[in-house]
């Protein structure tokens, strides 16, 4: 089923509604869709190096208001929609939830932009933050930082480095995107230190 999702995602590419799939991806992805908008993104981005940019924007967008939605589906529908996202969708855990309940007392920006950045399902984070209520302003903050520096990046290499780097972004995205956000919290962290 994920490789016919890929396929279905990656053949909008090859049409002239790319942009539009590409917004409505990111939207889905946020909130219930199990491919990232990333594969569609590279693939647009590579047709056309000099409008990266353009696409990484949509792609930001897109995620941010579909963050926003999933927030709205953790906040007002989760009780009637809770088992069909245990059941179905991946990523979602009963003890998934517990943790990330525990974690959004102490740290509920940094949750979220954590995974806005990285490989973390981004959509179990938006929906468990609408369920535990969080600040609705620092979430949309949060995803907005965290989803535009993921997009951007990927939208950057692309323009910078041309094919080339797709397979390194295939290879080493993950990676990359763990590393420099354990790299940037550690910083706000040291900042924190020096500052008290």
């Amino acid at each position: 089923m994920l490789k016919r999702s890929y396929d279905w995602v990656m053949h909008w590419a090859r049409t002239p509604y790319g942009a539009p799939a590409l917004f409505i991806l990111a939207f889905a992805e946020s909130s219930f869709f199990p491919v990232p908008p990333d594969v569609l993104l590279i693939a647009l981005a590579l047709s056309i190096p000099s409008r990266a940019f353009y696409f990484s924007a949509i792609c930001s967008v897109g995620s941010v208001i579909g963050g926003m939605a999933g927030y709205g589906i953790g906040w007002g529908l989760w009780e009637v929609v809770q088992n069909f996202f245990f059941n179905y969708i991946p990523g979602f855990s009963y003890h998934t939830f517990e943790i990330i309940g525990d974690k959004y007392d102490l740290y509920n920006f940094w949750v979220v932009f954590t995974a806005g950045f990285t490989p973390i399902p981004y959509k179990v984070i938006t929906i468990s933050a609408g369920v535990f209520k969080i600040n609705f302003p620092v979430f949309v903050i949060a995803s907005a930082v965290s989803r535009s520096a993921r997009f951007f990046i990927v939208g950057w290499l692309i323009f910078k480095f041309g094919a080339p780097v797709k397979k390194f972004i295939d290879k080493y995205f993950n990676i990359i995107s763990i590393v420099f956000a354990a790299l940037l919290i550690s910083g706000f962290i040291v900042v924190k230190i020096i500052l008290k």
